[in-house]
Protein backbone atom coordinates (compact mmCIF):
# COMPACT_ATOMS: atom_id res chain seq x y z
CA UNK A 1 0.00 0.00 0.00
CA UNK A 2 1.07 3.38 -0.92
CA UNK A 3 1.64 6.56 1.22
CA UNK A 4 2.17 9.77 0.68
CA UNK A 5 4.00 12.00 3.44
CA UNK A 6 3.98 15.59 4.28
CA UNK A 7 5.32 17.48 7.52
CA UNK A 8 8.29 15.99 9.67
CA UNK A 9 8.63 12.23 9.67
CA UNK A 10 9.59 11.84 13.23
CA UNK A 11 6.39 13.83 14.87
CA UNK A 12 4.71 12.27 17.18
CA UNK A 13 1.40 13.54 16.44
CA UNK A 14 0.00 11.79 12.42
CA UNK A 15 -2.77 13.15 10.82
CA UNK A 16 -3.88 10.25 8.45
CA UNK A 17 -6.37 11.58 5.75
CA UNK A 18 -7.79 8.88 4.12
CA UNK A 19 -9.71 9.47 0.77
CA UNK A 20 -13.10 8.21 -1.41
CA UNK A 21 -13.96 5.26 -3.20
CA UNK A 22 -12.45 5.60 -6.67
CA UNK A 23 -10.13 8.90 -5.69
CA UNK A 24 -6.77 8.65 -3.93
CA UNK A 25 -4.41 10.18 -1.20
CA UNK A 26 -2.67 13.11 -3.38
CA UNK A 27 -6.36 14.36 -2.90
CA UNK A 28 -5.17 15.84 0.17
CA UNK A 29 -2.12 17.66 -1.06
CA UNK A 30 -3.69 21.26 -0.25
CA UNK A 31 -4.99 19.76 3.30
CA UNK A 32 -1.71 18.14 4.32
CA UNK A 33 0.73 21.33 3.55
CA UNK A 34 -1.82 23.59 5.07
CA UNK A 35 -1.89 21.61 7.78
CA UNK A 36 1.62 21.35 8.29
CA UNK A 37 2.52 25.04 7.93
CA UNK A 38 -0.25 26.00 10.49
CA UNK A 39 0.97 23.92 13.25
CA UNK A 40 4.42 25.50 12.16
CA UNK A 41 2.62 29.02 12.26
CA UNK A 42 1.23 28.32 15.60
CA UNK A 43 4.53 26.88 17.39
CA UNK A 44 2.48 23.85 18.13
CA UNK A 45 4.55 20.48 18.46
CA UNK A 46 5.49 19.21 14.62
CA UNK A 47 2.81 17.15 12.66
CA UNK A 48 2.90 14.56 10.16
CA UNK A 49 0.36 14.43 7.57
CA UNK A 50 -0.23 10.67 6.20
CA UNK A 51 -2.41 9.93 2.86
CA UNK A 52 -2.66 6.23 1.95
CA UNK A 53 -3.87 4.88 -1.50
CA UNK A 54 -6.36 2.58 -0.51
CA UNK A 55 -5.74 -0.68 -2.21
CA UNK A 56 -6.37 -0.79 -5.58
CA UNK A 57 -6.46 2.85 -5.88
CA UNK A 58 -3.80 5.18 -6.67
CA UNK A 59 -0.15 3.84 -6.31
CA UNK A 60 -1.01 0.66 -4.28
CA UNK A 61 -1.41 -2.72 -5.61
CA UNK A 62 -4.40 -3.87 -6.62
CA UNK A 63 -6.24 -7.09 -5.22
CA UNK A 64 -6.26 -10.42 -6.98
CA UNK A 65 -9.77 -11.34 -5.83
CA UNK A 66 -12.40 -8.47 -6.54
CA UNK A 67 -14.36 -9.36 -3.56
CA UNK A 68 -11.82 -8.56 -1.12
CA UNK A 69 -12.62 -5.02 -1.39
CA UNK A 70 -14.53 -4.63 1.60
CA UNK A 71 -14.11 -2.11 4.79
CA UNK A 72 -12.34 -4.96 7.12
CA UNK A 73 -9.62 -5.30 4.63
CA UNK A 74 -9.29 -1.97 4.37
CA UNK A 75 -9.18 -1.41 8.38
CA UNK A 76 -6.82 -4.20 8.41
CA UNK A 77 -4.86 -2.48 5.65
CA UNK A 78 -4.68 0.84 8.24
CA UNK A 79 -4.21 -1.05 11.27
CA UNK A 80 -0.63 -2.33 9.09
CA UNK A 81 0.19 1.28 8.19
CA UNK A 82 -0.09 2.41 11.39
CA UNK A 83 1.99 -0.20 13.33
CA UNK A 84 4.82 0.56 10.74
CA UNK A 85 4.46 4.40 11.88
CA UNK A 86 4.86 3.72 15.32
CA UNK A 87 7.95 1.08 14.24
CA UNK A 88 9.30 4.30 12.67
CA UNK A 89 8.65 6.62 15.26
CA UNK A 90 6.42 5.85 18.42
CA UNK A 91 2.69 8.01 18.01
CA UNK A 92 1.58 9.96 20.59
CA UNK A 93 -1.40 11.18 19.01
CA UNK A 94 -3.49 10.31 15.84
CA UNK A 95 -5.72 12.32 14.64
CA UNK A 96 -7.91 10.90 11.33
CA UNK A 97 -9.89 12.97 8.31
CA UNK A 98 -11.70 10.95 6.09
CA UNK A 99 -14.07 11.53 2.82
CA UNK A 100 -17.01 8.85 2.25
CA UNK A 101 -15.07 5.74 2.39
CA UNK A 102 -12.02 6.87 4.27
CA UNK A 103 -14.88 8.47 6.90
CA UNK A 104 -16.01 4.91 7.26
CA UNK A 105 -12.72 3.31 7.96
CA UNK A 106 -12.13 5.96 10.31
CA UNK A 107 -14.83 5.30 12.19
CA UNK A 108 -13.64 1.80 12.07
CA UNK A 109 -10.55 2.87 13.45
CA UNK A 110 -11.96 4.67 16.38
CA UNK A 111 -14.47 2.72 17.40
CA UNK A 112 -11.17 -0.41 17.67
CA UNK A 113 -9.24 1.95 20.13
CA UNK A 114 -6.11 0.21 18.89
CA UNK A 115 -2.47 0.46 20.82
CA UNK A 116 -2.32 3.92 18.63
CA UNK A 117 -6.26 5.60 19.41
CA UNK A 118 -7.76 8.01 17.35
CA UNK A 119 -7.52 11.38 19.32
CA UNK A 120 -10.11 13.27 16.74
CA UNK A 121 -12.25 12.23 14.22
CA UNK A 122 -13.32 14.03 11.00
CA UNK A 123 -16.19 12.77 8.57
CA UNK A 124 -16.45 14.36 5.47
CA UNK A 125 -20.17 14.00 4.45
CA UNK A 126 -20.39 10.44 5.86
CA UNK A 127 -21.98 8.64 8.50
CA UNK A 128 -23.99 4.78 9.04
CA UNK A 129 -26.18 5.74 6.40
CA UNK A 130 -25.71 6.05 3.37
CA UNK A 131 -28.72 6.91 0.64
CA UNK A 132 -29.48 3.58 -1.54
CA UNK A 133 -30.00 5.70 -4.17
CA UNK A 134 -26.41 6.58 -3.90
CA UNK A 135 -25.60 3.27 -3.81
CA UNK A 136 -27.33 2.55 -7.41
CA UNK A 137 -25.48 5.62 -8.49
CA UNK A 138 -22.26 3.65 -7.77
CA UNK A 139 -23.45 0.71 -9.62
CA UNK A 140 -23.56 3.00 -12.88
CA UNK A 141 -19.95 4.53 -12.65
CA UNK A 142 -17.61 3.05 -10.16
CA UNK A 143 -15.69 0.81 -12.96
CA UNK A 144 -15.89 2.39 -15.65
CA UNK A 145 -12.86 3.56 -15.93
CA UNK A 146 -12.24 5.25 -19.18
CA UNK A 147 -9.75 6.15 -21.86
CA UNK A 148 -8.41 10.05 -22.34
CA UNK A 149 -6.22 10.87 -24.81
CA UNK A 150 -4.94 13.93 -22.55
CA UNK A 151 -5.15 14.30 -18.47
CA UNK A 152 -7.68 17.49 -19.22
CA UNK A 153 -9.92 15.08 -21.01
CA UNK A 154 -10.21 13.21 -18.17
CA UNK A 155 -10.73 15.98 -15.89
CA UNK A 156 -13.24 17.02 -18.19
CA UNK A 157 -14.90 13.52 -17.98
CA UNK A 158 -14.39 13.32 -13.77
CA UNK A 159 -15.90 16.85 -13.65
CA UNK A 160 -19.60 15.54 -14.85
CA UNK A 161 -19.33 13.13 -12.29
CA UNK A 162 -18.06 14.78 -9.45
CA UNK A 163 -20.07 18.30 -9.73
CA UNK A 164 -21.43 17.87 -6.64
CA UNK A 165 -17.66 18.41 -5.05
CA UNK A 166 -18.96 22.17 -5.31
CA UNK A 167 -17.40 25.25 -7.05
CA UNK A 168 -13.63 25.01 -8.10
CA UNK A 169 -11.77 27.26 -10.91
CA UNK A 170 -10.39 24.97 -14.10
CA UNK A 171 -6.76 24.99 -12.19
CA UNK A 172 -8.32 23.90 -9.26
CA UNK A 173 -10.11 20.81 -10.75
CA UNK A 174 -6.92 19.63 -13.31
CA UNK A 175 -4.87 19.68 -10.14
CA UNK A 176 -7.24 17.66 -8.27
CA UNK A 177 -7.51 15.65 -11.33
CA UNK A 178 -3.59 14.39 -12.37
CA UNK A 179 -2.98 11.93 -9.79
CA UNK A 180 -6.61 10.54 -10.98
CA UNK A 181 -4.97 8.93 -14.15
CA UNK A 182 -2.39 6.39 -15.51
CA UNK A 183 -0.50 6.87 -18.84
CA UNK A 184 -1.57 3.54 -20.79
CA UNK A 185 1.53 1.49 -23.23
CA UNK A 186 -0.75 3.54 -25.92
CA UNK A 187 0.13 6.69 -24.67
CA UNK A 188 -3.91 7.03 -23.75
CA UNK A 189 -4.93 7.90 -20.00
CA UNK A 190 -7.35 6.00 -18.11
CA UNK A 191 -8.54 6.37 -14.06
CA UNK A 192 -6.18 5.09 -11.67
CA UNK A 193 -7.97 2.37 -9.71
CA UNK A 194 -9.24 -1.45 -10.46
CA UNK A 195 -12.24 -1.00 -12.27
CA UNK A 196 -13.22 -4.36 -11.01
CA UNK A 197 -14.16 -2.53 -7.80
CA UNK A 198 -17.31 -2.70 -10.06
CA UNK A 199 -17.95 -5.99 -8.34
CA UNK A 200 -18.85 -6.02 -4.90
CA UNK A 201 -20.28 -2.82 -5.22
CA UNK A 202 -22.90 -4.16 -7.91
CA UNK A 203 -23.18 -7.11 -5.55
CA UNK A 204 -24.80 -5.08 -3.04
CA UNK A 205 -28.73 -6.05 -2.53
CA UNK A 206 -30.88 -2.88 -0.74
CA UNK A 207 -31.73 -5.86 2.32
CA UNK A 208 -27.26 -6.17 2.48
CA UNK A 209 -27.36 -2.19 2.79
CA UNK A 210 -29.80 -1.51 5.24
CA UNK A 211 -28.33 -4.10 7.65
CA UNK A 212 -24.71 -2.42 6.94
CA UNK A 213 -26.20 0.88 7.48
CA UNK A 214 -27.44 -0.73 11.16
CA UNK A 215 -23.78 -2.35 12.14
CA UNK A 216 -22.15 1.06 11.15
CA UNK A 217 -24.82 2.49 13.63
CA UNK A 218 -23.21 0.22 16.43
CA UNK A 219 -19.85 1.12 15.63
CA UNK A 220 -20.63 4.61 15.25
CA UNK A 221 -22.30 4.76 19.12
CA UNK A 222 -18.96 3.33 20.60
CA UNK A 223 -17.32 5.67 19.34
CA UNK A 224 -15.75 8.10 22.41
CA UNK A 225 -13.38 10.71 20.98
CA UNK A 226 -14.45 14.16 19.72
CA UNK A 227 -15.97 14.42 16.04
CA UNK A 228 -16.54 17.19 13.77
CA UNK A 229 -19.18 16.30 10.46
CA UNK A 230 -18.53 18.38 7.61
CA UNK A 231 -21.81 17.72 5.64
CA UNK A 232 -22.55 19.03 1.70
CA UNK A 233 -25.23 20.66 2.05
CA UNK A 234 -26.88 19.62 -0.90
CA UNK A 235 -25.32 15.79 -0.38
CA UNK A 236 -27.35 13.12 -2.11
CA UNK A 237 -25.44 10.80 0.22
CA UNK A 238 -25.80 12.16 3.97
CA UNK A 239 -29.06 13.01 4.66
CA UNK A 240 -29.82 16.12 6.97
CA UNK A 241 -31.79 14.22 9.30
CA UNK A 242 -29.09 11.55 9.38
CA UNK A 243 -26.69 14.97 10.05
CA UNK A 244 -28.77 15.36 12.97
CA UNK A 245 -28.95 11.85 14.25
CA UNK A 246 -25.04 11.68 14.45
CA UNK A 247 -24.62 15.25 16.52
CA UNK A 248 -27.09 13.50 19.14
CA UNK A 249 -25.80 9.92 19.44
CA UNK A 250 -22.09 8.40 19.38
CA UNK A 251 -19.62 10.77 19.80
CA UNK A 252 -22.64 13.27 19.39
CA UNK A 253 -20.46 15.05 15.96
CA UNK A 254 -20.48 18.61 15.69
CA UNK A 255 -22.18 19.32 12.66
CA UNK A 256 -20.93 22.30 10.29
CA UNK A 257 -22.62 22.00 7.07
CA UNK A 258 -20.98 23.66 3.88
CA UNK A 259 -23.23 25.38 1.30
CA UNK A 260 -23.26 25.00 -2.32
CA UNK A 261 -21.46 21.39 -2.35
CA UNK A 262 -23.27 18.30 -2.35
CA UNK A 263 -21.16 15.01 -1.20
CA UNK A 264 -18.35 15.35 -0.84
CA UNK A 265 -16.67 18.87 0.07
CA UNK A 266 -12.77 18.46 -1.43
CA UNK A 267 -11.38 20.33 2.04
CA UNK A 268 -9.18 22.38 -0.63
CA UNK A 269 -10.90 25.28 -0.23
CA UNK A 270 -9.25 27.67 2.65
CA UNK A 271 -12.87 27.96 4.69
CA UNK A 272 -12.80 24.15 4.90
CA UNK A 273 -9.32 23.71 5.53
CA UNK A 274 -10.13 25.99 8.72
CA UNK A 275 -12.89 24.05 10.16
CA UNK A 276 -10.37 21.04 9.84
CA UNK A 277 -7.70 22.77 11.57
CA UNK A 278 -9.10 24.39 13.99
CA UNK A 279 -11.08 21.01 15.02
CA UNK A 280 -7.70 19.36 15.39
CA UNK A 281 -6.31 22.13 17.02
CA UNK A 282 -3.55 23.31 14.42
CA UNK A 283 -4.38 26.98 14.00
CA UNK A 284 -2.98 29.48 16.11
Amino acid sequence: MAYWSWGDPKAAHVVMCVHGLTRQGRDFDILAQALVAQAQAAQLPCVRVVCPDVVGRGQSDWLEDPMAYQFGQYAADMAVLLQTLNAQQPLERLDWVGTSMGGVIGMLMAAQKGDVPVARLVLNDIGPPVSWKSILNMKVYVGEVGQFQTVQDAADALWQISKSFGPHTPAQWLALSQNMVRRLDDGTYCLHYDPQLRVPIRAVTQEQAMAGEASLWQIYDVIECPCLLIHGAESELLSEAAAVEMSQRGPRAKVVTVAGVGHAPTLTHPHQIAMVSQFLGLSA
